[in-house]
């Protein structure tokens, strides 16, 4: 059954469906992640540039919630393939055969895009701002005490929002195949779209001109690169549509 064959009721169903599945694999995932989290903790307190930082507890529950934190942020890593893969399931009734095939093999690139947000965030971005800021502090004759739920959660605001946005050309892609944008339409409002970007790598980092930059370039970056990959997008959606059309034609006569 397609979806334009759907009810409403049956779609919130299917809906139901398939936010039940990841519920009960997140709830797997964060089994998983509680003999994970620890580990991983330590690993990250003891990364070279990290080993420079003397981490406090300022209250008595800040390493659970650090730990909580981790685990969660871990679990949602893990269970991100269900996730794409439900909602692929979700929408591909709506789709024609081979859309769903297309579709479908952009799980994996979606998942190798998140872990190399994740993965310049870390190793690049994150080490750049806290050297900055340990360095601002010393200029300034100021003793850093930083607490270790501080610490993380800014490790978190920084690579996370990262993660998703590295997303950005494989659902340009997907919506291009959609037929919703187009790369004309996306070279149109560049100008609009780096102000966007700006703004957001305003509100993803602290409040200095320098990780604003380092930030915001890299996504201006990754909107070219967005626009290269719905041209190609494009062209074989409008490949596909002219195929349809000769075929409809040739069974018609």
């Amino acid at each position: 059954m397609s979806q334009k064959d759907m009810t409403i009721f049956e779609h919130i169903s299917e809906l139901r469906k398939r936010l039940f599945v990841i519920v009960v694999f997140f709830i797997l995932a964060v089994i998983v992640s509680f003999f994970l989290s620890q580990p991983i903790i330590r690993y990250l307190q003891h990364s070279d540039y990290a080993k420079e930082v003397t981490m406090n507890a300022f209250r008595l529950t800040d390493p659970f919630k650090v730990f909580m934190e981790v685990t969660l942020y871990l679990a949602i890593v893990i269970i991100l393939p269900v996730i794409l893969y439900q909602l692929w399931a979700f929408i591909s009734p709506g789709l024609y055969e081979k859309e769903r095939k297309i579709t479908l093999s952009y799980i994996p690139i979606a998942l190798v895009l998140f872990l190399a947000g994740l993965a310049f965030a870390y190793f690049i971005l994150f080490p750049l701002i806290l050297r900055f800021m340990m360095k601002l502090s010393s200029q300034m004759d100021i003793n850093p005490v930083i607490g270790i739920n501080e610490y993380f959660s800014f490790l978190f605001q920084i690579t996370f929002p990262f993660g998703i946005l590295f997303e950005l050309p494989i659902v340009i892609m997907f919506l291009t195949r959609l037929g919703i944008i187009t790369p004309m339409f996306l070279a149109k409002i560049r100008k609009y779209a780096y102000f966007f970007l700006l703004v957001l790598a305003a509100f993803i980092t602290p409040p200095d001109v320098m990780s604003q930059i380092v930030v915001g370039v890299p996504l201006m970056i990754l909107y070219e690169i967005s626009i290269l990959v719905s041209k190609v997008g494009y062209r074989k959606a409008k490949a596909a549509e002219l195929k349809y059309a000769l075929q409809s034609e040739s069974k018609k006569k």
